[in-house]
């Protein structure tokens, strides 16, 4: 063997051997650790933690140390928070990409949850925007629990007085990304005809509602058991997948918001407009590996070479795009869908639920009972 072929074989064998180390390393689930003790004279809150990754058995509801707001932060008392997508992914540490970033072996943060709607409980110094009593809702990791610090210059706004708090609480991850799918990536405007694929979910129940508030003529899909909410929210045509496949009709639509990747992306092709975009949101693929990133990322290599655009969408938390949705809520041309309410205790039964698929709209968790009731429908 020549010198030049052994250099290339070695080279060869040594990049097979670290990603097999990789692979090995990033798949890899460790042991859950102990609970902590919480020093004494410490104040403590309830929260749901995991300190391993794995089944919604891995969630366990602890005495943890109580955050204190920094000079820039608000420390919110918690009356509810959302349980998302996002929340089981964490939980699992699945699709295995995002552990390069949420820990290898066993997350980096032991807290969950994002979307929470509560009352400022206290403020830095340097808070101007915000006073104790103020009720507010936004994102912030571990809002399955108590209490929340935020900073002011986050994804937290002043809560609209006529929505209740869990209302509020379902609004962040799914809503924002609703708003930035239909107006910033599908640039949805008055008189498009817009499809929302998966319209009874999360994020589909609010994309009907602001492709309707900006004037677009709406088809949702859903399934038949379905139909009649996403016609209450606005939808001017509703299909059900369970008897009819959209990507096989006669009608073009402009824009087309993917929120479940049931189709594939030349069917989809079928039913655009030469110039028409087709967001991918979300997808239903549970691969360990990349899961629902692979078709966003095919969209990505396709999108180039025709006319179409396909736009894949990570969401981006900022306080503007709450305020936009903060006044859509308050002049109800938007409001949220709460399909199950669970108490803090029960977030393990509420991600399970979550992970069938099946929820119609927000699932809710009730933090503080004797939050406001909800304002009439």
């Amino acid at each position: 063997m020549t010198l030049k072929r052994k250099i290339l074989v070695g080279t060869l064998a040594v990049f097979v051997a670290a990603c097999a180390a990789f692979a090995v390393a990033i798949s890899y689930n460790a042991g859950c650790d102990a609970s902590k003790l919480v020093p004494g004279g410490t104040p403590v809150m309830k929260a749901i933690v995991y300190r391993c990754y794995g089944p919604p058995s891995v969630l366990q509801l602890e005495d943890v140390a109580r955050p204190e707001p920094g000079d820039d932060q608000l420390l919110v008392r918690v009356h509810a928070a959302a349980a998302n997508p996002l929340d089981w992914h964490y939980m699992r540490g699945e699709p295995y990409v995002m552990r390069l970033s949420s820990g290898l072996g066993r997350p980096n943060e032991t807290q969950l949850g994002v979307d929470f709607a509560g009352t400022v409980e206290a403020v830095g110094r340097n808070v101007t925007r915000f006073k104790p009593g103020d009720a507010v809702f936004g994102s912030r990791t571990g809002a399955f629990a108590e209490y929340v610090v935020v900073r002011e210059d986050r994804a937290v706004i002043h809560k609209p007085s006529n929505l209740g708090f869990e209302e509020a609480a379902a609004v962040p991850i799914a809503a924002v990304t609703a708003l930035q799918a239909v107006r910033d990536k599908g640039r949805v405007q008055a008189g498009q005809r817009v499809l929302v694929n998966g319209a009874s979910g999360g994020v589909g129940t609010y994309a009907v509602q602001i492709a309707k508030a900006l004037g677009a003529e709406v088809t949702g899909v859903s399934s038949t058991r379905n139909l009649a909410l996403v016609r209450s929210l606005g939808a001017d045509h509703v299909i059900d997948y369970t008897r009819e496949n959209f990507t096989e009709g006669a009608q073009r639509y402009d824009v087309i918001i993917d929120n479940v990747g049931s189709h594939s992306l030349l069917a989809y092709r079928k039913v655009l407009e030469p110039n028409g975009i087709v967001v991918m949101v979300g997808s239903t693929s549970k691969g360990a590996w990349i899961g629902p990133l692979a078709r966003p990322m095919s969209a990505l290599l396709l999108s180039p070479f025709v006319s179409q655009k396909f736009e894949m969408l990570l969401a981006e938390f900022n306080p503007a795009d709450m305020e936009t949705l903060g006044q859509l809520l308050a002049s109800g041309q938007v409001r949220s869908v709460i399909d199950r309410r669970y108490a803090l205790a029960e977030v393990p039964a509420a991600i399970a639920y979550l992970e069938e698929g099946r929820a119609r709209g927000k699932v809710v968790i009730q933090v503080l009972e004797d939050q406001e009731a909800p304002p009439a429908q």
